[in-house]
């Protein structure tokens, strides 16, 4: 089917570049922490990011959660159907207060037990344990305003949500600048200092969410039935949630595994893998725009009930992924001699990290089309599934197995482990190729008897 390309890349322009900018902000924290901390200690820094693996997961959980409100909020919303995108905010805002309380006592109570999880260094353990009691406050809040964001995403209201969190991602840098390095007579905070700049950051974000959420365009929860039970809608929803949640357990357990055999592999090991997964993340902005720009293109178009048309923006926006991917490869390599010379690392370090983002760059061609194809168009169909097996083979079936048997069995290099962890994305292209070739992401989710 032949596609209106004026309006297909003017529908993603007006999408993808506020939601990228979202994502390049949100990452720009971590960026700052490590920047601004790195000129502190090796070691606060390596803590800070070590510690950060928490949020990283609790992110997936709500990933996965404004994932399922956005593939069906945006069928919903290409159906013309507000009043069941209404519902399905209130399904959501339950949903992530339960997730964000568990965080948010796990951070609270048995700190010093997360952060063994992943160094086995007791000076990092300390740092680590101090940011976060602090920053587990920041965890209960962010759960309920990514509902809130996710929701004006959907609804177009992407410019808003984009101008919000960049807002609070700005205040969270100006903030970290003072409390880490006591500026305008502050005392020096260091990693508290971190911690406490993004608590406050969150709570300016939650409330900006809310009180943009007022105003007469923008749809809000319906707090008379916020505990109201809607049997089919809540079926449908945890039916897309429940593998989404899979997915991104596998994930970010995997990940967050990944950076625990490199923190094993020694301090120098642990702090350029710091630095090179705060550039990793800077980098995949422009495929995290594209991703979920395009779960909601497609998904107005399959909510609507127009297939064909859906199916053609789903190809389109596969092929604009690799494209993508070739991109994020030259700026990878561009960045590595700035950003190696920018940190204050050891000579070790510094070699490590050099090796680290010339691997990295031949794995960010995998990850954008895995994230534009895999979380933007298959998402939009309520393929969900897909993704979980998918990590359940290529990331916990060999890339994890074998940096394990690499660092600690066989005694590899730490760039032989690094390149280990980094297989996956690029080993399932043809897997997820042929899986979009059948077309199983093609499907309209809405009912008319809710």
């Amino acid at each position: 089917m032949v596609i209106d390309k004026k309006l297909f890349y003017g529908k993603l322009i007006r999408l993808a570049l506020p939601i990228a900018l979202q994502s390049l902000m949100l990452a720009s924290v971590a960026a700052a922490d490590a920047l601004m901390l790195g000129q502190v200690t090796q070691n606060q820094m390596t803590a800070v990011s070590q510690a950060s693996q928490i949020q990283f997961i609790q992110n997936m959980f709500l990933f996965s959660l404004t994932g399922a409100g956005t593939l069906l909020g945006a069928q919903y919303w290409g159906k013309g159907d507000t009043e069941t995108i209404r519902k399905i905010f209130n399904i959501m805002l339950r949903v992530g207060g339960i997730i964000s309380v568990v965080f948010f006592l796990g951070c609270e109570l048995v700190p010093d037990l997360l952060m063994r999880i992943f160094t086995h260094d007791d000076a990092l353990i300390v740092i680590g344990v101090s940011y976060l009691r602090i920053a587990g406050v920041s965890y209960l809040l962010t759960g309920i305003s990514q509902c809130y964001l996710a929701v004006m995403k959907v609804t177009e209201h992407v410019t808003p949500s984009a101008i919000i969190s960049s807002a609070a991602v700005v205040l969270n840098i100006l903030l970290n600048a003072v409390l880490i390095f006591g500026l305008f007579g502050i005392p020096r905070m260091e990693a508290i200092g971190a911690a406490t700049a993004t608590t406050i950051a969150r709570t300016v974000e939650l409330i900006l969410c809310v009180a943009v959420s007022l105003r007469p365009s923008y749809l809000r929860p319906d707090i008379k039935r916020f505990f109201a039970r809607y049997k089919g809608l809540t079926r449908d929803f945890m039916i897309q949630l429940l593998p989404l949640i899979g997915g991104s357990t596998f994930w970010g357990i995997g990940f967050t595994a990944y950076t625990a055999v490199l923190g094993h592999m020694g301090t120098d090991a642990a702090a350029s893998n710091s630095v090179a997964a705060v550039i990793r993340d800077l980098i995949c902005c422009m495929c995290n725009g594209v991703g979920s720009a395009a779960a909601i293109m497609v998904g107005n178009e399959l909510g609507a009930g127009k297939l064909e048309l859906g199916k053609a923006y789903g190809i389109k926006l596969m092929k604009i992924s690799f494209v993508l991917g070739f991109i994020s490869t030259g700026i990878v390599l561009a960045l590595t001699p700035v950003v190696v010379n920018s940190v204050v690392l050891t000579e070790e370090a510094r070699s490590y990290l050099t090796g680290m983002m010339v691997i990295m760059a031949v794995y960010m061609v995998g990850r954008s089309f895995n994230t534009v194809t895999i979380n933007g168009v298959f998402t939009a169909g309520g393929d969900t599934k897909f993704d979980m097996y998918s990590l359940a083979v290529c990331m916990w079936g060999v890339a994890i197995p074998l940096s394990i048997l690499g660092a600690f069995v066989l005694g590899w290099p730490v760039l032989a482990v690094y390149a280990c962890t980094c297989l996956d994305e690029v080993g399932k292209i043809p897997w997820v190729l042929a899986r979009f070739r059948k077309y199983k992401w093609v499907r309209n989710l809405t009912r008319d008897d809710l």
